[in-house]
């Protein structure tokens, strides 16, 4: 009987543990307990998040800048698409860095801050020109790095937010190339008018 009675304790200690096991594998296939998930992302994906990160918080921070400082409207008009639309993708990319288990940065890395504090110190027509010039490298970069992680990445949830942000980065640059000749025009005509 003492025997029997430590056989059906064993069978229901290991089927119990067996559970659990399964259990756990079920959560951590489904994103639940966030502990694991950023070992479970791959490193490019992370890095790709994390850069998106800082250019998504830069293109806010200047976009409120050229609200402040521009003189054309539509460098002004420009600057508040930023914070719009980037606002938007920096809530997604944060809900998405939560549900992975990923620290994003908070702040501006040192490049970004030398830039907003080299913009700060211009106003009107400089910085339409200035502003504009940054615009147009910083989208071709953005589409480049975000295409190269809608092809090639390794996260599904990812590699979807990179594909569905590409769209609005390309409106992005077609409008910084439409505005950014106007800019450049006008400070040109401006400078040939005094000179005479």
């Amino acid at each position: 009987m003492t025997r029997m009675w430590y056989r059906s304790l064993a069978c229901a200690t290991v089927a119990g543990l067996l559970t659990l096991a399964a259990a756990q594998q079920d959560m951590n296939s489904m994103g639940v307990g966030s502990s694991g998930n950023s070992a479970k992302l791959g490193m490019s994906d992370q890095k790709f998040m994390k850069e998106a990160a800082q250019g998504g918080m830069a293109e806010v921070e200047l976009g409120r800048l050229a609200q402040q400082k521009a003189s054309s409207d539509d460098v002004k008009k420009f600057g508040q698409r930023m914070v719009d639309d980037h606002s938007k993708a920096n809530d997604k990319l944060k809900e998405l860095a939560n549900a992975k288990g990923v620290n994003l940065p908070q702040s501006l890395n040192a490049k970004d801050q030398a830039t907003k504090d080299r913009l700060s110190k211009l106003s009107g027509e400089q910085f339409d020109k200035a502003y504009m010039t940054d615009m147009l490298k910083d989208h071709k970069k953005d589409i480049s790095a975000f295409q190269s992680e809608s092809n090639m990445g390794h996260d599904v949830d990812v590699k979807n937010f990179a594909t569905q942000t590409l769209p609005t980065l390309r409106d992005h640059l077609k409008d910084a190339q439409g505005i950014a000749p106007k800019v450049l025009q006008a400070r040109n005509s401006m400078q040939q008018t005094s000179s005479q």
